[in-house]
């Protein structure tokens, strides 16, 4: 018998926009009973990631069959196992496109989000 390979998604949930995306992709993965969990780095799951918060907050991670990855090769991972977003991890992933889109998130959107997220906090702690 052929092992479920399972995806595990790390997100903040306390972010806006990592939130809004990631809720549509869980609504969907639950909709169509797909072995992809969620978990929040605001709760105990970080550290069963090995992760501190910190970190965490900086960039999207999944965990898919004992690998873990990060960034536009995590949502590469992640669209895979959902039929609806194969084609945008097929189409994101070809040589050319996989180098821009990590690089604009990388320097660009990635950053701009986690200092948002660093200066949702600091407003919340004043």
């Amino acid at each position: 018998m052929e092992k479920e390979q399972t995806t595990s998604v790390l997100y903040n949930a306390s972010c806006p926009v990592c939130n809004f995306e990631i809720q549509h992709y869980a609504q969907y993965s639950g909709n169509h009973k797909l072995p992809i969990q969620f978990d929040d780095l605001n709760s105990d799951a970080c550290a069963e990631w090995g992760l501190d918060a910190d970190t965490a907050a900086r960039r999207l991670y999944v965990l898919h069959d004992g690998t873990l990855t990060s960034g536009i090769p995590a949502f590469l991972t992640l669209w895979a196992q959902m039929p609806k977003y194969r084609w945008l991890s097929r189409f994101v992933g070809t040589p050319g496109i996989k180098q821009i889109t990590s690089a604009i998130y990388d320097y660009v959107l990635a950053p701009a989000i986690y200092h948002w997220h660093l200066r949702r906090l600091r407003k919340q702690s004043a």
